[in-house]
Parts: C-alpha cells; sequence; structure tokens
C-alpha cells in the first residue's frame, strides 16, 4: 500500500527527506529540515499572492473551480439562493447547521434588536465631506464601532463575540444605507423593525418624505446577490480579516480590513469596472471591433475569467436569471444586450475558450445593481453587507483553530549586504 508521503532529494547534498502528505498537502514548516548546512534557517516555499498555499483549515465554503461548484457547509448555492433568506444562511455560516424554526426566529428578532446606532456615530458620518466615497465611509465608521464597545476585546467568551456578531449584522446595512444618503445629501432614514431584514435596509436607502413603495421581486434579487456574495473561501478580503484577526483585535477592526481590502477595484470594484466597459463599448454593432481588440492585447474583457473558477462561475448563471427578473421590472437596460452578446461571443470563440475566460459573478451583478437605482460607486458598499458574515464566520473559525498563530509570513531579502553609516558631508 503507498505511503502518504513525498520523498524529496536535495540535489545540493544529495540528502533524501521524507515529507509527511495530509489532505493533499505537505507542512511548509517540514520544509525546514532540508539545509546545505547545520546553521542554514531551512528551505522556504516561495510563492507570492498565495497561489498554491494553504494557510488555514475551513468549513466552511467548498469550492471546485474545475467543475464549478459552490456550497455553504454543504449546501449548494443554487439551493440556498432559491429556498433561504439571507439570515438564514448568515446563520448556516455561523453555526454550522441550518436553523430551526425557533433559532431563526430568536436569530431575528436578535438582530432586529441592535439595527439602531449610538447617535455619535450620525455625528461621525456627519463629519465626512459630501463627495466621500460610501465605501471610505463604511470603513471609517466600522472601525470606529470598536470604541463604542470595548467589550468586544473579549473575543475568547463565546456570548461576547455572539453578541457582537449580532451588531455587525445589525448595524453595518445602518451605517451603509447612511453612506448612501450621506452621499446624496439626504436625511438619514432610521431603521423599522417592523420591516424585514432586507425591507428595512433597502428602505433606510430609498424612503423619501416618509413614502416608499417596497418591490418584492427587487428586494429578492438583492437578497439572491447578498447571498451568492456571501462568503468565497480564502479570497483577498477573507485573507485580511483572519490575518488581522489573528493579533487577536477585536472583531470590528478585523472586520474594517476586510472591507479596506474589498475597496480594492481589483476584489470588489470589478463589477463597476464591467459597466465602465459595456459604455465604452456602447452598441451592440461595435462589440466585433472591442473583441479584435482584446484579442490583440490592446483591451480586457472585465467581469470573464476567475482566479479560481476555470469553468462558468456558478453565481454567474444565477445572477444572469436574477437580471431578468429585475429587468421585467425596471424595464431593460440597453447593456444587457451588450452584455449578453459578449457572453455568446466568448463561449463561443476559441480565443476565450482555450483561456477558460468564462462569465463570473461581477459581469452581471453590476447592470442588477444599476437598475435598481444604486450608482456604481455604491456597488462595492452592497459587495460588504454580502460578504459579512462570511467574514465574521471566517474570523470565528480562526479564533478557534488551534494550530493558528499570529499570521507572519516569510519574505526573501534581496537587499543590500551590510554597509557602514555614510556621514552627511560625505553623501553624495
Amino acid at each position: 500500500m503507498p505511503k502518504e508521503s513525498l520523498t524529496v532529494t536535495d540535489n545540493r547534498t544529495g540528502k533524501s527527506y521524507e515529507l509527511a502528505v495530509s489532505e493533499g498537502c505537505i507542512k511548509a514548516a517540514d520544509l525546514r529540515q532540508i539545509k546545505v548546512a547545520d546553521d542554514d534557517f531551512g528551505l522556504m516555499a516561495y510563492d507570492p499572492a498565495y497561489l498554491n498555499t494553504a494557510s488555514c483549515r475551513s468549513a466552511i465554503t467548498f469550492i471546485d473551480g474545475d467543475r464549478g461548484i459552490l456550497r455553504y457547509r454543504g449546501y449548494p448555492i443554487e439551493q440556498l439562493a432559491e429556498k433561504a433568506s439571507f439570515l438564514e444562511v448568515a446563520y448556516l455560516l455561523f453555526e454550522g447547521e441550518l436553523p430551526t424554526r425557533a433559532q431563526l426566529d430568536k436569530w431575528e428578532e436578535d438582530v432586529r434588536y441592535h439595527t439602531y446606532v449610538h447617535t455619535n456615530i450620525i455625528k461621525f458620518l456627519e463629519g465626512y465631506r459630501y463627495d466621500a466615497h460610501p465605501m471610505g465611509v463604511l470603513l471609517g465608521a466600522t472601525a470606529a464601532l470598536s470604541t463604542f464597545y470595548p467589550e468586544a476585546k473579549n473575543i475568547e467568551d463565546p456570548t461576547s463575540r455572539y453578541l457582537q456578531r449580532v451588531r455587525l449584522m445589525a448595524k453595518i446595512p445602518t451605517i451603509a444605507a447612511f453612506a448612501f444618503r450621506h452621499s446624496r445629501g439626504l436625511p438619514f432614514v432610521f431603521p423599522r423593525n417592523d420591516l424585514s431584514y432586507i425591507g428595512n435596509y433597502v428602505n433606510m436607502t430609498f424612503e423619501i418624505g416618509g413614502q416608499h413603495e417596497p418591490n418584492p421581486v427587487l428586494q429578492r434579487a438583492l437578497e439572491i446577490l447578498l447571498i451568492l456574495h456571501a462568503d468565497h473561501e480564502q479570497n483577498c478580503s477573507t485573507s485580511a480579516v483572519r490575518a488581522v484577526g489573528s493579533s487577536h483585535v477585536d472583531p470590528f477592526s478585523a472586520v474594517s480590513a476586510g472591507i479596506a481590502a474589498l475597496y480594492g477595484p481589483l476584489h470588489g470594484g470589478a463589477n463597476e469596472a464591467v459597466l465602465s466597459m459595456l459604455d465604452d463599448i456602447g452598441e451592440k454593432r461595435n462589440i466585433p471591433a472591442f473583441i479584435a481588440e482584446v484579442k490583440a492585447g490592446h483591451g480586457r474583457l472585465m467581469g470573464f475569467g476567475h482566479r479560481v473558477y476555470k469553468s462558468y462561475d456558478p453565481r454567474a448563471k444565477l445572477i444572469k436569471q436574477v437580471a431578468y427578473d429585475v429587468f421585467e421590472q425596471t424595464g431593460l437596460n440597453p447593456k444587457l444586450e451588450i452584455a449578453l452578446e459578449l457572453e455568446k461571443i466568448a463561449l463561443e470563440d476559441d480565443y476565450f475558450i482555450k483561456r477558460k475566460l468564462y462569465p463570473n459573478v461581477d459581469f452581471y451583478s453590476g447592470l442588477i445593481y444599476q437598475a435598481m437605482g444604486y450608482p456604481t460607486d455604491y456597488f462595492t458598499v452592497l459587495f460588504a453587507i454580502g460578504r459579512l458574515p462570511g467574514w465574521v464566520a471566517q474570523w470565528e473559525e480562526m479564533l478557534r483553530d488551534k494550530e493558528q498563530k499570529i499570521a507572519r509570513p516569510r519574505q526573501i531579502y534581496t537587499g543590500y549586504d551590510s554597509r557602514e553609516f555614510v556621514p552627511m558631508a560625505m553623501r553624495g
């Protein structure tokens, strides 16, 4: 019977080493025994951007990029998007199991009870410039929450962790809605706890003069988008939450690190780039020329391809249907016709097929958000609301993992060797 190990021969010394293989991995620390001399540090693995490094064990999200599979706690994303509420999915991510009716009722009530924010937070938000980016507002206000709840530092206490989890889920949508209103010079609308989680958020965002007509189709579409964004393995922002959280800081500070990472255009801003691309194309008849430019290396097909998925992103399939549902309510966006034609060409063209460039979650989500009335600079805030339960679940999982320590990657030093200090008079 074959051994679960890897034999490595160091051609520098001729020595061989046996490294244990577990769950398809070797432990990077086991490479340290491979040395040229006794005083060597030992061999390291060089892996910029963690392209092939597992930084943790996780039971939360499973992805098979080659087969286009995404599951939360074992449940296919397609089933959750069709049948579950966002708070139900959040509970699943946190607790590992779907809630009973009694558990869900308590969870929803706990979140509803904490939707209001301290009045000083409102003063804090009013201090931002009128044109402050809403994602920057969300980032700053989330970090500020740690100063309002100093007991959140008791991260070893499960009761305290639960309370902060509730506060984050309850207050982030309120702050996000306030950021939307602030950027438009509109008065803040306070939570209405007679409404659903999604209904309350939409009402805080769009109510004018006490009047807002809820559209259940659009609200359910938004809820599905949030579910599809709830977690996605060890992406940039989740890794940031885990890394910062590994210092044992409070969860508000750890989550603010995730928001900061998501703020970047390579992560949370991709759907905005898709809309910009569709605007540049302008009309359906311009698509062939645009495709030719992409093939010639003079442009990029935004919203296609993914670091993980090498087939059709399962979230993109679901979002495409959501787009049709939304446009039945709002009227057809001319950009959708361009997007559909782009997708058709990319799925039939050998150039894109060979490169495994399939539509990803960002390709249609921006069109949907825009149809709902959200401006492009707000898309990433919606992404953050969706990703929040994943961040918190990953943070708690990291804390309970006995193998985890404070994050401290190694480096390969490429600077000067030792040299003598040069006095100012002798420089230059």
